[in-house]
């Protein structure tokens, strides 16, 4: 029953992937925290769990997304290398940051960051005084701070990417197959690391490697990557604006259901 709810997640991450360029890890995170509290699993480790496998999911759900995208031509590889770079070094010095601190505070910023995002997706407004993008130090630069959010938050700063790369005068086709290319940068770095951090920790479950809890990776990849390549066809037909929305409404819910279980 619980790999059956992995399967599920997966197919939501994986098409979130592919619309919206974002890893999926704002669903997936939390799905996978109740799912382990429901098998026992201790609580201390939980959410390190939980965004280590979410990670690693990332993995393949970008490699759905941008299968799709590449053959679209919609992914600008001039800005890959240098926000990806930033990224790598951003997301490993993320999870240091993120293995650092107790797991409730972990829970409750996670909480906060998600409705964050919900109301930012509510109400933000195309602008006519959109920047230009920026240097490649910059960029650089960027792309490290997403990396450090999304490696203590378990997701793949799709979000955070596809906003700015818009807000810089960049066509939200493009910006969202970019973002889903730099997430596998997040990916491949949040899983090495948390696989290094977790080797050996003598509470955690069998069939993990480190952190990353194997029958729900395989769960959730079972479903993700064709999910993200049918989320990236549909991205690339229809207007985003309705269905960014109802995301925007379900990261609410999500955000709220964290910061509500720390509590009850």
């Amino acid at each position: 029953m619980i790999f059956l709810v992995y399967m599920v997640f997966g197919a939501i991450a994986g098409l979130l992937a592919g619309l919206f360029g974002i890893g999926g890890g704002v669903i997936v995170v939390p799905a996978l925290v109740l799912a382990f509290n429901l098998q026992g699993i201790s609580p201390e480790i939980v959410f390190y769990m939980a965004i280590a496998t979410s990670l690693t999911n990332i993995i393949f759900t970008s490699l759905g997304a941008i299968k799709t995208h590449h053959k679209k031509a919609a992914i600008e590889w001039y800005l890959v290398k240098p926000i990806a770079v930033g990224m790598l070094v951003g997301t490993f010095i993320g999870v240091n940051t993120a293995l650092t601190i107790p797991a409730i505070y972990l829970q409750a910023s996670f909480g906060v960051f998600a409705i964050f995002m919900s109301l930012s997706m509510m109400f933000s407004q195309p602008t006519a005084t959109q920047h230009r993008l920026p240097g490649s130090v910059a960029l650089g630069v960027t792309g490290a701070l997403i990396g450090w959010i999304s490696a203590l938050f378990g997701i793949g700063g799709g979000n955070l990417l596809v906003t700015y790369l818009t807000n810089r005068r960049l066509v939200i086709q493009k910006a969202v197959a970019t973002a889903s290319t730099c997430g596998f940068a997040i990916a491949i770095a949040g899983a090495a690391s948390n696989a290094v951090m977790g080797w050996g920790n003598p509470v955690l479950p069998v069939f993990s490697l480190g952190y990353i809890y194997l029958p729900a990776l395989l769960g959730l990849v079972s479903t993700s990557f064709l999910a993200a390549n049918y989320g990236a066809k549909i991205a690339h037909r229809l207007s985003a604006r309705k269905l960014k929305r109802l995301f925007a409404w379900m990261l609410l819910i999500v955000g709220l259901r964290m910061l509500i279980s720390i509590w009850y």
